[in-house]
C-alpha cells in the first residue's frame, strides 16, 4: 500500500515545526501531543493501526499497539485527515529545542531504525513499530536499551532529536565510532556494536564514558550533534534550586540580584 504524498514547510531554526498541506482525502499520523494547529477541515482520530489503511483483527492491531509502547510511541495513534474539498494545513512541533528531519523512507530502503521517541509525525501508510538491538552488549550498554523504533513503508516521516543533525554515508565495511547517545536514526543494513574505551585512564577520566559505539557500513547513519539527556544534566547542573551553582551570574552579585528580584 502507498502512503499519502504529502507537502510540507519546515518552519523555525532550534525550536522547529513542520506544517504538512493535505489534499482532500490525505491524511498524516502524529506523535501523541505533537500538534500545534490545524485548520479548517482536518479531522482528528485515534486508531490502533499505526498504518492508517485498515486491515487485520483487532489482535493484530493490539500487537501492533503494543510495540508501539515498547518504543517509545503511545498505545494509540492519532491521525489528521482532510476531509475538506480544498487543501488545508496541520502543523506539529518538536518537543525539545533541535531539528526536524523529513526523510523519504523510500530512499532509505523502505526501513529505517531510529532511537526512541524520535518518531514525530509521517504520511499515512507509514508504519511505526519497534526494532530489538540485534547483539546484546550494544542492547546493554548502547544507550538506548534493547527496544528502538522501526519505520516503514514508502513514504514521508519526520524525525526530530536534539541539537543538529548530520548525516553520513558508510562505505561497505567502512567504520565510524560514535558516542552513544549521539545516534538517530540509520539503515538496517548498518552494523551496530558497542566498543569499550581503552585504558583504564581515558575511561575513567576522559569524560566520553566507558563505551563508544561502532557503526560499520554500509549504510546511512544520521547522528545529532547534543544529545536530549545532555542538555537536561546542564540544566539541572546550573539549577539554583538543584543545587546548580549560578555559574553565568556574576558570582556573588548574581545572587544578590537573585534575591533581590525573587528569583532564589
Amino acid at each position: 500500500m502507498r502512503a499519502d504524498e504529502i507537502d510540507y514547510q519546515l518552519i523555525g531554526d532550534d525550536l522547529q515545526g513542520v506544517i504538512i498541506t493535505l489534499d482532500p482525502g490525505e491524511a498524516v499520523v502524529a506523535e501523541a501531543g505533537a500538534m500545534m494547529y490545524m485548520q479548517q477541515g482536518i479531522t482528528m482520530a485515534t486508531t490502533l493501526d499505526a498504518s492508517g489503511r485498515g486491515g487485520g483483527g483487532m489482535w493484530d492491531k493490539l500487537k501492533s499497539a503494543g510495540k508501539r509502547v515498547l518504543s517509545g510511541d503511545s498505545f494509540f495513534v492519532t491521525f489528521f485527515a482532510n476531509e475538506s474539498n480544498v487543501r488545508q494545513d496541520v502543523a506539529f512541533a518538536s518537543p525539545y529545542p533541535g531539528k526536524i528531519k523529513p526523510i523519504d523512507l523510500k530512499s532509505f530502503g523502505g526501513e529505517l531504525i531510529c532511537q526512541k521517541d524520535s518518531f514525530l509525525c509521517g504520511a499515512r501508510g507509514v508504519d511505526v513499530t519497534l526494532a530489538f538491538s540485534r547483539k546484546f552488549g550494544a542492547g546493554f550498554f548502547g544507550g538506548e536499551g534493547f527496544i528502538l523504533q522501526r519505520l516503514l513503508g514508502d513514504g514521508l516521516v519526520f524525525v526530530h532529536a536534539s541539537g543538529t543533525l548530520h548525516e553520513l554515508t558508510l562505505a561497505a565495511g567502512e567504520q565510524l565510532r560514535v558516542d552513544t547517545g549521539c545516534i538517530v536514526a540509520m539503515q538496517p543494513t548498518v552494523d551496530y556494536d558497542i566498543q569499550m574505551v581503552k585504558g583504564v585512564k581515558t575511561a575513567l577520566f576522559g569524560g566520553e564514558g566507558l563505551f563508544y559505539a561502532q557503526l560499520t557500513g554500509p549504510g546511512r547513519v544520521i547522528l545529532q550533534t547534543l544529545p536530549f539527556s545532555r542538555l537536561a544534566d546542564r540544566i539541572i547542573a546550573a539549577a539554583p534550586r538543584a543545587g546548580g551553582g549560578r555559574r553565568e551570574e556574576g558570582s556573588v552579585l548574581g545572587v544578590i540580584g537573585g534575591l533581590l528580584d525573587g528569583d532564589r
